[in-house]
């Protein structure tokens, strides 16, 4: 039997885990399974985690860059939609801005029904 009892509510000991992982393109970090987000500039660098009272705490450069509960099961994705502020296509399709110089030489979609070219060229290919 265990003789170690709680000490005015608190267990006998505390567990920390620290881990090194790499970001990987998907802007996160996997854990025992589970993906944790963190900032996208991030990808392709080494980051410390922190695995402690449930609380999965990730720094780069000894700064914390993200922080997430732990996830409950297996094969679980936890992101903070800021990790992918500035991210293109995140929030919808991917534009180009326009220049307004390009579009004023873009000629028009359609200059004439192709019908007309075939009766110019004396019919059909």
């Amino acid at each position: 039997a265990c003789k170690l009892k709680p000490l005015q509510g608190r267990p006998p000991f505390r567990q920390i885990r620290e881990l090194v992982r790499k970001v990987h393109s998907d802007c996160a970090v996997e854990i025992d399974t589970n993906a944790y987000s963190v900032p996208w500039r991030l990808v392709g660098e080494s980051v410390q985690v922190t695995l402690s009272g449930a609380q999965v705490r990730i720094f780069h450069g000894g700064q914390l860059v993200a922080e997430h509960a732990e996830a409950s099961g297996r094969h679980r994705r936890l992101t903070d939609p800021a990790h992918f502020a500035g991210v293109s296509g995140v929030s919808g399709p991917v534009l180009r801005p326009v220049d307004p110089e390009m579009a004023a030489m873009r000629p028009p979609d359609l200059l004439r029904p192709l019908l007309e070219y075939e009766q110019l060229a004396g019919g059909r290919w």
